[in-house]
């Protein structure tokens, strides 16, 4: 008979792995090849954004104090024109920390990288600024209405008017707010619309096995690569490659060697395989990938021209 104790921590790791299945995604790349992402957690999203908004309060308090100490120099008038200043700041530091962030190589904001959270399309293409303007301009939405609500709430004084608009607003820019916990691929609204997920951000695994078959291979001795064509992608094709290799049919495989040969110009010889092509060219590109790690370069993909 089954320890209850043994029976309850197999259950309990069993709804855990059904849980972490319910947030991996299937998604075909442009190039073909099919990977499988998991999506951000609303608790690590949360954790996230409390991140960004700390930042973003030491950004402000600095600038504050800053902007005080020469304020206190001048006269009235200018004071004023330091106030106006401050909200110019305010404004610009609110609406585009998250786009200047996310808009850049690793789509993710300070806070989303301490939590090895990221940005990504939603159709496997590339993050575009489009994307990125649309999601964060939603989040005035998001957070700017339910904090109006609240200071409404707070200085209402009794004022039954003043009190129920308040709490009205406050239910209705809830809905915004919570929307991440009402669907299954924990989006926001401006997720919704940019078409974008948060997924976690895959740890950079260069597995050696992949490489050591590719080098034990007889064929392995033709596939001699060009610095130009290893540098022609990066870290996430790399784990594309990976999945492709591990994974995918054989249809897929000699479409994403054709693609990769297009690419690099390379021009196959009677008698190579796709397979072979593959394999060679995983480990040409770890190799060069990992030489480039150790002088601090790292090439996220292949749209890093770094």
């Amino acid at each position: 008979m089954t320890n209850p104790v043994i029976r309850e921590e197999r259950r309990a790791r069993l709804m855990l792995e059904q849980a972490e299945q319910a947030l991996v995604r299937r998604v075909v790349t442009p190039e073909g090849a099919v990977i499988h992402l998991r999506l951000a957690s609303f608790a690590a999203r949360c954790g996230a954004f409390l991140i960004d908004v700390s930042i973003q309060w030491a950004i402000t308090i600095a600038f504050m104090i800053a902007l005080s100490n020469i304020a206190s120099t001048l006269n009235y008038e200018a004071l004023n024109f330091s106030f106006a200043i401050y909200m110019i700041f305010q404004f610009f530091l609110r609406n585009f920390y998250y786009i200047f962030f996310e808009a850049g190589r690793r789509g993710a904001t300070p806070g989303k990288r301490a939590l090895g959270l990221r940005v990504v399309s939603r159709d496997g293409g590339r993050l575009t600024a489009d994307a990125v303007l649309a999601r964060n301009f939603i989040r005035e939405i998001e957070v700017g209405l339910p904090v109006m609500f609240l200071f409404t709430l707070m200085f209402a004084s009794g004022d039954t008017a003043s009190a129920a608009i308040g709490w009205l607003g406050l239910l209705w820019a809830g809905v915004f707010a919570f929307f991440p916990l009402f669907n299954r691929d924990r989006m926001r609204v401006g997720d919704l619309i940019a078409g974008t997920w948060v997924i976690v951000t895959p740890k950079l695994r260069l597995l050696g096995d992949i490489v050591e078959t590719a080098s034990k291979a007889p064929e392995s001795a033709r596939f001699v690569f060009t610095t130009e064509q290893t540098d022609a992608y990066g870290i996430h094709e790399l784990h594309v490659l990976e999945d492709v290799l591990r994974s995918s049919t054989p249809q897929i495989k000699a479409e994403v060697a054709e693609r990769i040969s297009q690419k690099i110009g390379w021009q196959p010889q009677s008698g190579d395989t796709h397979q072979a092509f593959l394999e060679a060219y995983y480990a040409a590109l770890r190799r060069r990938l990992e030489q480039r790690m150790l002088l601090g370069h790292r090439k996220e993909d292949k749209y890093d021209q770094r």
